[in-house]
């Protein structure tokens, strides 16, 4: 089980937890791994992923964007899913989970979290996205689905915002 931690942007949020003695308390154990986006922490279990981020929740609200939880190699469920799953058990999550949101980064900014259509894969739309250097699929509930947006990032000279995907 892993956790990504998407920082906001302007945070340098690997400096900002080590910067703090009760976060880094919090770390000892777990060694986080600096990545563009932000910080990749792994844990042995689902509980012990939920415990960490609510123990770093102070931490969490100010300098990070997303608390994405590594659900199987390449993808992640968002938090609310990871609480469903794990102390609810309203959801059992399944390979063709229909709720899917498409999280597209370029030089370590999250550019782009786009609804998925059901049965279509993060091939097609990373393919479809130029500039988008890195696309992760996450895995989310039903009333999160729809909370996929379209953000604005630099191409090139001049802003503009990613194309919605035809069906």
């Amino acid at each position: 089980m892993n956790i990504l931690l998407i920082q906001r942007d302007g945070v340098d949020l690997h400096h900002t937890l080590f910067a703090s003695e009760t976060s880094r308390l919090a770390l000892r154990f777990y060694h986080p791994k600096k990545k563009p986006c932000g910080v990749y922490i792994t844990v042995s279990t689902l509980g012990s992923a939920l415990s960490l981020v609510s123990e770093l929740r102070w931490y969490l609200r100010r300098y990070v964007r997303e608390t994405l939880f590594e659900v199987t190699t390449g993808i992640y469920c968002t938090h609310s899913l990871a609480q469903d799953v794990y102390y609810e058990r309203i959801s059992v999550l399944e390979p063709d989970w229909p709720f899917r949101r498409l999280y597209g980064f370029r030089d370590g900014k999250l550019i782009s979290r786009l609804v998925m259509s059901q049965g279509s894969t993060i091939e097609e739309y990373h393919q479809e996205y130029i500039g988008i250097d890195l696309a992760i699929e996450c895995w989310c509930t039903e009333d999160e689905v729809e909370e996929g947006e379209l953000l604005t990032g630099e191409m090139g000279d001049r802003e503009e915002t990613l194309p919605e995907k035809e069906e």
